[in-house]
């Protein structure tokens, strides 16, 4: 059985790797890795043990993981806000607990079926190494039965208690982010997290439509913007744990190409992100206050950008390339800007 899975593992990583034309050395040095590291792993990771005698309270703080709440928070950040700026004020406090609810347990949804499907590669990976279907905490049937279970009554949620606009748009988030992110995406393309950020952006497309039941070029705009911000935010994190995406053999952008080439791309989309954050002042969305925050913060990304850039092409003679500063930096750029867009309307 091993040597099947073995075999099996190889043929996929194949498959993978010449469909980005990566060399075949490459793909054999990490298909040998990640075999090795399949070979070595303990019976029973794949398919989890009985979880029927977990402790209870544990169950459950493994079942609220499978939603990954730290993400969630983040996606949250960029609804809420937009809902004031549709309103141009404060929006129905209950609208806003609704869309919260339903936005949390839609990427909850996704976050769930994304664990299960990827359930293999989370196991070669330090960073999700501890995962509950990897620790064996929740079975994969109960992972997808969970997954499901979010997802419909997400829709339903948003449906009823909001309008149908946002619950197609939160049902094709959930789609796009478990189908064609996870199962087609991720294994096969350098340009997954580009691409596969789409979901990501779909928020301020929902808080948007949540008041307003339309759309409209300012959720287009911050659409854009969120979309810009994903591979820069992103792709730091994934040059300092690019050896786990390599040990499970996955293509992200750090491990097929040169930190210098990465840090040039975080650059080049650096600028697009920032630029299209300052198109909602002239359209008339915004006002003086927005723009002001807009042009601090995104001259300070792109100083960090820029400074990250210069720590990839200085990396040979020995620099720290400290990447993880504009991942935090990515975070509060996000949470400022989007404070920013529902305190505008106040200040105008």
């Amino acid at each position: 059985m091993a040597n099947l899975y073995s075999g099996l593992v190889r043929a996929s990583l194949y498959r993978v790797f010449t469909s980005t034309d990566v060399r075949r050395a490459r793909w054999e040095s990490l298909s040998g890795v990640c075999v090795t590291a399949v070979e070595s792993r303990p019976a029973g990771v794949l398919e989890n043990a009985s979880t029927s005698r977990r402790p209870f309270k544990a169950r459950v703080m493994a079942f609220i993981a499978l939603t990954k709440p730290r993400i969630i928070e983040l996606l949250l950040i960029t609804t809420v806000p937009v809902m004031f700026l549709a309103e141009q004020g404060v929006p129905d406090l209950w609208l806003v607990l609704v869309t919260c609810l339903g936005g949390y347990l839609s990427a909850g949804g996704a976050n769930a079926l994304n664990m299960w499907y990827d359930r293999d590669i989370d196991a070669l990976m330090e960073r999700t190494s501890q995962r509950p279907l990897v620790t064996g905490m929740v079975s994969p049937t109960e992972c997808l039965v969970f997954g499901i279970t979010l997802a419909i009554g997400s829709t339903l949620l948003f449906g009823f208690a909001v309008n149908w606009l946002s619950a197609w748009l939160a049902l094709g988030a959930l789609l796009f982010y478990s189908v064609v992110y996870t199962m087609i995406l991720k294994r096969r393309t350098s340009q997954n997290i580009v691409w596969g950020g789409i979901a990501g952006c779909m928020p301020v497309l929902i808080g948007w439509s949540s008041v307003t039941n339309s759309l409209s070029y300012a959720p287009v705009i911050l659409f854009l913007v969120m979309f810009f911000w994903t591979p820069p935010h992103y792709w730091p994190l994934s040059m300092k744990v690019k050896d786990d995406y390599a040990r499970a053999g996955v293509p992200m952008l750090p491990v097929l190409a040169s930190n210098k080439v990465v840090a040039r791309q975080i650059v080049l989309y650096s600028w697009v992100m920032v630029g299209a954050s300052l198109l909602l002042t002239p359209l008339g969305y915004t006002g003086w206050f927005y723009t002001l925050v807009a042009l601090l913060a995104g001259g300070f990304w792109l100083w960090e950008a820029h400074a990250l850039q210069n720590r990839a092409k200085a990396e040979v003679t020995g620099a720290k390339l400290k990447e993880m500063r504009l991942f935090h930096w990515s975070i509060t750029y996000v949470s400022l800007l989007f404070v920013a867009v529902a305190v505008d309307p106040f200040l105008r």
